[in-house]
């Protein structure tokens, strides 16, 4: 695979609202940002991925945007981001934003003028369709509750939101609205933005005449409707166009969020020949097979061994993984593996030990460097996240409150958005033993030894439950990673002649593995084989 500028750096996502207020309004900021880029860039970051800085009237928390133009006055000016991109890059780093364009706000200017003339251009930049027998156009499910057709008042109108009614759907069948949206990319990028996350972008292209969704498949996959638009038949098209008019004037980088997406339409969506997207975010790794995220059960780190090997192996030499754990849309990981405090820093060197090792490019989310765990919340009313609380309503309705309230607080997106720790920062920048401190080492010597990056990896022991373990191999480097997946101690497997310790989570690498341990060793010829048992890891670990 040619190489590419983002292959070999490290990637973190800022929420802005809750990364670091700068001036005691309770709201994080672009100078709280700008203030802490050099902690960024000491733990190795790259790559900045902000989570929308539009204007916004915040019901789903940015990501309805009224003006893709303008900066929310809550994080601060367009000086304050033009500095922000000034200083990052002064620093070697890149800055990529959330493009969201498979809706927008109800309060943008395009809705606003859609509605006031239901004949006019603008009306056909999103789907406004006629109910049927006084009920909506079709049996469509929305991701935050209830249908995704929302009435136009004092018409027999409809138009369709696959999130919040205040969020419509754009419709990209519409030259004008590509237009538009090519223009401001380009108007983004000419300001010396390195590339964009866009947002749901496998939902963009819709069935033509959006027909009624398949109740079985719509219980099989979740939604109603997913099938008439998860993956449609113009995504490819509209993906092409938006690289080639708008992302190869830069060389922009670009993430795809695609729910759903399997592999193989994930190599269609990122191959080398496809001239689509760079990488996508996959999310089949989220959960484990039966469960959804507001199910409260422990994740089994077996089906993440199963995941990763299936990938490595199977996606191909022409694609790159995003490499992920964690995001503003997901509970933290170290919670749904195991709530216990006494494993939560083993758990954490351990995530961040798969995360920096296997192929592709890492993705930290803020506060996942330091152990993050999920927020102690009791009540609804503690709840901001939209669809935590329609969801919250529906569940009432069905299952009753205590049980509702159960769900939501096993899977609301308000666990990620918690206020970043900073006092828990200066804690562990001090402790040489701390989750920080591991994964500076691990971004450390990624950075320097290419075989971390480029390297072939080559999964062994498969057969072994809480297990995993494999290789990183190019030309005369070679790397050997291992990690016990439970909390229980396990025999520790022959280790490979010539690989001596590099890094471990546990101050003594011995004959047994202890709970959740994950190590990695790097072959030397003239090194003599490492005794079990009496091989100390370094200082620091």
């Amino acid at each position: 695979m040619m190489k590419k500028w983002w292959h070999d750096k490290v990637a973190y996502q800022i929420y802005p609202k809750s990364f670091l207020d700068s001036n005691e309004d309770g709201i994080g900021d672009l100078r709280g940002i700008i203030g802490k880029l050099d902690y960024l860039k000491e733990l190795g970051v790259d790559i900045i991925w902000l989570s929308p800085v539009y204007q916004s009237p915040f019901v789903d928390q940015g990501y309805d945007i009224s003006d893709y133009y303008a900066i929310a006055p809550e994080f601060g000016t367009m000086e304050d981001f033009d500095e922000l991109l000034a200083e990052a890059k002064k620093r070697g780093m890149y800055i990529i934003m959330d493009l969201v364009i498979n809706h927008c706000s109800d309060k943008h200017e395009w809705f606003q003028k859609a509605l006031a003339d239901p004949e006019g251009k603008y009306a056909d930049y999103f789907y406004f369709r006629k109910g049927k027998d006084g009920k909506a156009p079709s049996n469509y499910r929305s991701y935050f509750g209830g249908s995704t057709w929302e009435p136009v008042p004092g018409t027999d109108q409809y138009y369709l939101h696959m999130f919040a009614k205040e969020q419509p759907d754009l419709n990209w069948e519409n030259p004008e609205l590509k237009r538009e949206l090519f223009d401001m990319v380009n108007w983004w990028l000419e300001k010396g933005v390195d590339g964009f996350r866009l947002d749901v972008i496998n939902y963009i292209s819709k069935e033509e005449g959006l027909p009624y969704g398949n109740e079985s498949v719509g219980k099989m996959m979740g939604y109603v409707g997913i099938e008439h638009y998860f993956y449609g038949s113009h995504l490819h098209d509209y993906l092409r166009e938006l690289r080639c008019k708008a992302f190869d004037t830069t060389d922009a980088f670009s993430v795809g969020e695609t729910p759903g997406v399997g592999m193989q339409m994930a190599r269609l969506l990122t191959g080398e020949d496809r001239h689509e997207l760079d990488m996508i975010f996959s999310f089949d790794h989220l959960e484990t097979p039966g469960h959804t995220r507001f199910d409260d059960y422990r994740y089994d780190l077996n089906y993440l061994k199963q995941y990763y090997t299936e990938w490595m192996e199977g996606y191909g030499s022409g694609c790159w993984m995003s490499l992920f754990f964690e995001n503003h849309d997901n509970p933290r990981m170290i919670s749904k593996i195991n709530e216990d405090p006494e494993y939560r820093f083993a758990i954490g060197k351990l995530l961040g030990m798969i995360q920096f090792t296997l192929r592709g490019t890492p993705f930290i989310y803020q506060g996942q460097e330091l152990g993050a765990i999920n927020g102690s919340f009791t009540d609804i009313s503690q709840i901001q996240d939209v669809e935590s609380r329609n969801l919250y309503e529906e569940f009432c309705r069905t299952i009753g409150e205590e049980e509702a309230l159960r769900r939501i607080l096993a899977g609301t997106r308000d666990h990620a958005r918690l206020m970043m720790d900073w006092q828990e920062v200066c804690r562990q920048k001090n402790d040489r033993e701390s989750i920080y401190y591991f994964y500076k080492k691990l971004i450390a010597l990624r950075k320097k030894y290419p075989a971390l990056v480029y390297g072939e990896v080559r999964i062994v022991h498969k057969e072994k439950k809480n297990f995993f373990a494999w290789f990183r191999e190019l030309g005369n480097e070679a790397f050997y990673v291992e990690c016990n997946l439970s909390e229980k101690q396990r025999k520790r497997p022959p280790r490979p002649e010539g690989f001596c310790p590099l890094l471990s989570n546990y101050s003594r690498i011995g004959s047994r593995m202890q709970p959740y341990e994950a190590c990695l060793y790097r072959f030397k010829k003239e090194a003599a084989v490492c005794g079990e048992g009496s091989a100390k890891a370094p200082e620091g670990r």
